[in-house]
């Protein structure tokens, strides 16, 4: 026997810890990189990609990824020989404005962002990891719906994710954005979330699509046309509607920073340079004295808020009530506001429910409600009447009765009827309750009481428009004058309009360690 065949045969060299970190990081890098062909198609469609998403939503170089390498297992219908990397779905958390946020998001580049089993169970993940640390979830939605090569499979993941969205309701925040499509069942799981945001011209969002409308209905319709930024701006679902995504995400990274971490602790406050004490001179010339002329009380909004900037929720949706969120000396309020430029101002069924959700959202992250009054009543008609105007203006007086964060009544001009009991008037349980001097609390206004009250006397009177403005300044003089409200306890205080925001603040720091024993937690559910 030689020398040669004495020695062992060759082996490889043994794989070393530097030569296996150089294959993970490439094996990153690649699956980062994602397709370039597939990646210049989403670019095509006007659509950033997933990881461009991420960056912009997170601060830089925060984000930390959970199973990266996850891959289906799914074999029919040739899905055995397509198997990439993440399945279509990118999560895990980072850091927005420096405070922890998860997320996940679709890649519309991997099977069209549909969601597989393997898809799914990442989604459940990176919720359950949210739920248990205390931290918002933010989706970034740009899916086909279920993954239909995985059959009833993919179906199950949805149901999961729902019951994920419930638990999670009113426990911590939930903010869904819709950058491309998103049918069928997968449409549930935003509807259950507490903010919507959608951006034109790529997002859509519909139960059944066109095809399945045009063969059941005959009704030839798009897809924005159906279930559009802009439809969904007018149906209630959309909360906040953008041009493009990157001011989109903008949005959500200011909407986080209005919001706390989880429904046990406060929203963050912050210091400001506008003066808490600041006095509102331009408020007096902004409110006419004349109920019945109009005004925005969008510029009362912004005249009493820190800086004059708020956030505004479901804008095109209900518009004669505003709802949105600002800062009165640097801490998180909400504000519920009449708009006497629509319908005067009056409630109807959208308002009220629009108006009662958002202080529902307010009460689960303890945020202060301020409500400002110039309401002539709930909206009359048929339609209204018939719609369901009782059942969905008690959704309004339900919320204010059963919310324990501080709540503030600003009576502006007027406020009459059942409408004014329901705006968080003192008798439902607002801590305090201010009024302008041109408040009128009543009833009714007081001609469509003069006319009620005295209407024989005018019927047979010789000059009835003369018995109707002599009997009707009686009524305003003996029930309508601007302190008869006070005289009976039922606002705590007649104020000079240029002092609301000092008050206000003043009220929002006596109020801020505010307790009412053991308050039963509650969800968030749509209206």
């Amino acid at each position: 026997m030689t020398v040669l065949e004495n020695r062992p045969p060759d082996r490889a060299a043994p794989p070393t810890l530097r030569g296996l970190v150089d294959e993970l990081h490439r094996r990153r890098e690649a699956v980062v990189a994602g397709d370039a062909e597939a990646t210049a198609r989403q670019h095509a469609r006007r659509k950033l990609t997933v990881r461009e998403r991420l960056d912009l939503l997170f601060d830089e170089g925060s984000f930390v990824e959970v199973e990266a390498m996850r891959r289906h297992r799914a074999s029919a219908f040739g899905m055995d020989r397509r198997r990439p990397e993440t399945d279509g779905v990118v999560a895990g958390w980072g850091t927005v404005h420096g405070r922890t946020v998860f997320a996940y998001a679709h890649d519309f580049r991997i099977f069209g962002g549909s969601l597989g089993e393997a898809h799914a169970e990442k989604i459940h993940k990176v919720m359950d990891l949210a739920l248990s640390a205390g931290a918002p979830l933010v989706s970034l939605n740009d899916g086909a719906g279920a993954r239909i090569q995985e059959g009833v499979t993919a179906l199950a993941g949805y149901g999961g994710i729902f019951r994920r969205n419930v638990a999670a309701s009113g426990v911590i925040p939930q903010i869904s954005v819709m950058l491309g499509p998103c049918a069928g069942g997968a449409a549930y799981s935003p509807a259950l979330t507490d903010f919507v945001f959608m951006v034109r011209d790529v997002a859509q969002m519909f139960v059944t699509g066109p095809d399945v409308v045009a063969a059941v209905t005959g009704e030839q319709i798009g897809h924005d046309a159906l279930g559009g930024a802009d439809v969904h701006a007018t149906t209630g679902v959309a909360t906040f509607v953008h041009d493009d995504e990157r001011s989109c995400l903008l949005d959500v990274r200011h909407l986080v920073a209005l919001l706390p971490a989880h429904g046990d602790e406060a929203p963050p406050a912050t210091r400001v340079e506008d003066p808490p004490g600041r006095v509102c001179e331009r408020l007096l010339d902004l409110v006419p004295a004349d109920p019945s002329k109009l005004y925005d009380m969008r510029e009362v909004v912004e005249e009493i808020v820190d800086d004059g900037e708020h956030m505004e929720l479901h804008e095109f949706w209900a518009p004669n009530v505003l709802c949105t969120l600002a800062r009165i000396g640097g801490r998180v309020v909400g504000i519920v506001a009449n708009q006497p430029l629509v319908q005067a101002g009056a409630l109807d069924i959208p308002a009220s429910e629009k108006a009662a959700r958002f202080v529902r959202t307010c009460d689960v992250f303890n945020i202060p409600l301020v409500t400002l009054v110039d309401v002539p009543g709930f909206m009359p008609g048929t339609r209204q009447e018939h719609g369901g105007i009782i059942r969905h203006g008690a959704k309004l007086l339900y919320a204010y009765c059963a919310a324990t964060v501080p709540r503030i009544q600003v009576i502006l001009r007027k406020a009459y009827g059942g409408a004014y009991i329901v705006m968080d008037s003192r008798s439902i349980g607002c801590d305090v309750s201010f009024a302008w001097p041109g408040n009128e609390v009543a009833v009714m206004g007081p001609d469509g009481a003069a006319n009620v009250i005295f209407r024989r006397e005018i019927d047979t009177a010789d000059d009835p428009e003369d018995v109707r403005v002599r009997r009707t300044a009686e009524y305003r003089e003996e029930l309508v004058h601007p302190y008869y409200a006070a005289e009976r306890g039922l606002v705590d205080d007649v104020i000079d309009p240029r002092d609301t925001r000092r008050l206000l603040h003043r009220t929002l720091d006596m109020l801020h360690d505010k307790h009412v024993g053991e308050a039963a937690r509650h969800g968030n559910p749509p209206q």
